[in-house]
């Protein structure tokens, strides 16, 4: 590891961390970063990629309504 941090430096990096953001903060920054994650790698999809996904997105919804 570059900065040779063990488990306890970073446990009490997370406790500092806990500290300053509280519970509910560090969920809602948790859920951002994941739905920045997901945009950023729709960008990266290609537009032919995007439609084949809509395609059987649409399908697999008739398929639910049919049945």
């Amino acid at each position: 590891m570059p900065f040779n941090l063990g488990a306890p430096e970073l446990i009490i990096i997370l406790i500092i961390i806990l500290l300053i953001f509280g519970v509910g903060r560090i969920g809602k920054i948790g859920g951002e970063l994941g739905s920045g994650i997901k945009a950023f790698r729709e960008g990266l999809k290609g537009p032919e990629e995007k439609k084949d996904e809509v395609k059987e997105e649409n399908m697999s919804g008739e398929e639910k309504k049919e049945g």
